[in-house]
């Protein structure tokens, strides 16, 4: 609510500034009578008419909150006249201190500055005037002048440190959604990288085939027909990996080219085993025999949530990660009893964002959290794809 009322003020600053002003232009509405029809201590007294127009020319320029400078200036130049002509002080004379505090809390502190100076001279012309004047009179007005400028000085500088924290809040989401973008960007020119290296592996096979088949046509049928069928099966793999491979931008690729193959389900236990946290893996049903595309993606999610695991779950920290083929989905979880809530959050940490792309492309979903129980669980869903 109170963030609401601030826009709205921000954005209806002559509106917000009359609010302000009505109170103290009620004040002189309801006393002008009294005091123009008293003996006023220091002055000449005033009719109501003049009374009434004085009060309205000082006040007007307090509307003015976009130029506080201006607006005290048109105000002690009123006031200035108003002494010149040898008129007793009014209750309007006070948007002199009303004025000097938006110049405290808006403007530099030269002007503020020049502001008090003003106010100060304005004061002790007013005791000029006046019947009896006492150093005490001209001190204690000046208290009240000073305190005015002092409250305008604090909260100036609390509102410039206010929009200096929203600044730098807003500096440091905006850095932190480009670093999430830079890292999803990286992470796809990576997935990239890697399934066109499975499609390479697909029709380096059909090559080979093909070049077997025509070798074997003529004098081996069957050993050409099942190279035919190899061919087959392998191109419905390659298209599939194509199909997802389409809409992945691959960006300033300037690292080597790598031609070791991409690691598979196979080679799991032995990323379990080789792991420097604790783990072991266990299998629930019939693994299935799914396309490279996605068994590299169970691989690096796998190999990412040990990675946090090692990171975050402190020393003593052991892991469990679990396949599960007996439902539609095949299921990979991934769970830990290390630190869990209690570990420290990373900065500059984009391990989820990664495993959420790599299970993306294949239709499923990552989902990371401390466990109840204690510890850390990264599961993973992703439908299973039958390899051609």
């Amino acid at each position: 609510m109170f963030g609401r009322m601030r826009v709205w003020s921000r954005r209806h600053e002559r509106a917000v500034a009359a609010l302000r002003v009505a109170p103290l232009a009620v004040l002189c509405a309801v006393l002008a009578v009294p005091i123009a029809t008293a003996d006023p201590p220091g002055g000449l007294p005033i009719s109501v008419v003049g009374y009434l127009a004085l009060s309205a020319a000082l006040l007007a320029p307090l509307v003015w909150i976009s130029r506080p400078v201006a607006s005290f200036a048109v105000i002690a130049l009123v006031s200035f006249g108003q002494w010149l002509q040898d008129l007793a002080v009014l209750p309007a004379n006070l948007a002199v201190l009303v004025a000097l505090w938006a110049v405290a809390y808006r403007c530099a502190f030269r002007w503020a500055l020049a502001a008090v100076l003003v106010a100060e001279l304005g004061t002790f012309l007013a005791l000029v005037n006046w019947r009896d004047p006492t150093f005490g009179m001209f001190f204690g007005g000046s208290i009240f002048v000073v305190t005015v400028w002092l409250t305008g000085l604090y909260a100036g500088t609390r509102r410039r440190y206010l929009e200096g924290l929203e600044e730098r809040a807003e500096r440091a989401e905006r850095e932190r959604d480009q670093q999430a973008r830079m890292a999803a960007a990286a992470e796809r020119v990576r997935i990239a990288r890697e399934l066109h290296d499975v499609v390479a592996h697909n029709v380096s096979v059909m090559v080979v085939q093909a070049d077997g088949a025509a070798y074997a046509l003529d004098g081996d049928v069957e050993q050409a027909r099942e190279a035919v069928t190899t061919i087959s099966r392998t191109g419905r793999a390659a298209l599939a990996e194509m199909r997802r491979l389409v809409g992945v931008l691959r960006e300033n690729e300037a690292a080597a080219t790598d031609y070791t193959p991409q690691p598979g389900l196979s080679q799991l236990e032995e990323l379990v085993q080789g792991s420097a946290v604790p783990a072991r893996l266990s299998v629930a049903g019939v693994p299935a025999e799914l396309p490279e595309g996605q068994q590299l993606a169970v691989y690096r999610i796998v190999q990412e949530a040990l990675t946090n695991t090692l990171k975050h779950g402190g020393a003593a920290a052991r892991a469990t990660v679990e396949l599960d083929y007996t439902g539609p989905d095949l299921v990979v979880k991934v769970t830990d009893d290390g630190r869990g809530a209690a570990a420290p959050a990373s900065a500059d940490g984009h391990g989820l964002i990664g495993m959420r792309e790599r299970a993306g492309m294949y239709g499923g979903a990552v989902s990371a959290g401390p466990r109840p129980g204690g510890g850390f669980e990264v599961l993973a869903r992703l439908p299973m794809a039958r390899a051609a």
